[in-house]
């Protein structure tokens, strides 16, 4: 491995130590700063998707910005606004950044705020910039929107529509953890109630420092992405899943047309070739496997596919649907 992959390793074990029991989140966060995406989190309350978010900015030692969407929010709640000041005794209009000027963005509860602020925080994910007043203010060079929602919360919520969905380049699922996990998060905390010099032993004294990450490895590790050699077999993988789910009668044996209504779009197919490419670099390959592919699979898939009726009555989940895909694809 070289330095950038042993530092962006190093993070993914570093943001792990204050979130526990959720390694695939961690490690999609990483594979989001390498592809210069942006994350959708979904979890029940207190599942640290929160906790994820913060842990990450300051491990990389970047400015963060916390937005908590709520029905009453406004677009330059989000963006800024344009006030007027005095400048010797002249009234002039002076550009007031909102929190999306930040590096790294934590968009709380993105599904409680109305179509005009999210509307507005699409600009920012799709060109990295915001416009205000007629005038274009860019964004830092290292920004990244992480959203949660609550996947059973109904009152009071604005769904994101399916071309905004697209935008996320990862929809992550953070379950609730297992007994062992569970107990790990219960000492964590004990511990952090500690003040910081009291230690009890030489692990209390490495979990209390702050170890951050350069974000010079981050860029590193965006220009090596385009020499990540992917094989005409993977490439034809990756295009096979993902008209799997626009043409799913090419597999009558399966249960794929009785539950997909509408597939993923060319964006699935640039994410899943990105995604993967980002996963086999962070295990120190130059190359992509099809078991990369299938890593970061339903994290890129799940989200850009619509269930038909038949898939809801059922109560099949977009998971179900990638994890059925993955089986009766075939590689090659």
């Amino acid at each position: 491995m070289n330095q950038a992959q042993t530092e962006l390793n190093r993070l993914i074990t570093e943001v792990g130590k204050s979130v526990i029991g959720q390694q695939h989140v961690v490690t999609a966060l990483v594979v989001g700063l390498i592809t210069n995406g942006h994350i959708l989190l979904e979890g029940l309350p207190g599942t640290a998707k929160t906790r994820s978010i913060k842990s990450l900015a300051d491990r990389l030692n970047t400015s963060f910005g916390r937005i908590q969407f709520t029905p009453d929010l406004l677009p330059s709640d989000v963006t800024g606004t344009e006030i007027y000041q005095d400048m010797d005794g002249k009234p002039q209009l002076h550009f007031q950044a909102g929190p999306i000027f930040n590096s790294i963005v934590l968009a709380d509860e993105i599904n409680r705020a109305p179509a005009k602020v999210q509307a507005a925080l699409l600009e920012a994910m799709a060109e990295g910039t915001v416009t205000v007043g007629g005038d274009s203010h860019q964004l830092p060079e290292l920004f990244m929107v992480l959203a949660t929602q609550n996947p059973i919360e109904q009152e009071g919520t604005y769904p994101l529509p399916e071309a905004q969905m697209d935008r996320f380049i990862m929809k992550v699922t953070v379950d609730y953890p297992e007994d062992e996990a569970e107990r790990d998060i219960v000492r964590l905390v004990r511990n952090e109630e500690r003040p910081s010099s009291v230690t009890t032993d030489s692990e209390n004294v490495d979990a209390n420092e702050a170890v951050t990450i350069s974000t010079d490895s981050v860029f590193s590790a965006r220009r090596e992405m385009p020499e990540i050699e992917v094989s005409d077999i993977v490439e034809n993988y990756i295009v096979s899943l993902v008209m799997a789910t626009r043409q799913p009668q090419r597999y009558p044996e399966s249960s794929l047309s009785d539950w997909i209504l509408v597939g993923s779009s060319p964006r699935a197919s640039i994410a899943l070739d990105k995604c993967s490419r980002a996963y086999a670099w962070l295990q120190g390959r130059d190359y992509v496997e099809p078991d990369d592919v299938r890593a970061v699979a339903n994290m890129v898939l799940g989200h850009r596919i619509a269930l038909s009726y038949n898939a809801l009555a059922e109560q099949v989940t977009q998971q179900d649907v990638v994890k059925h895909l993955l089986d009766v694809v075939a590689i090659g």
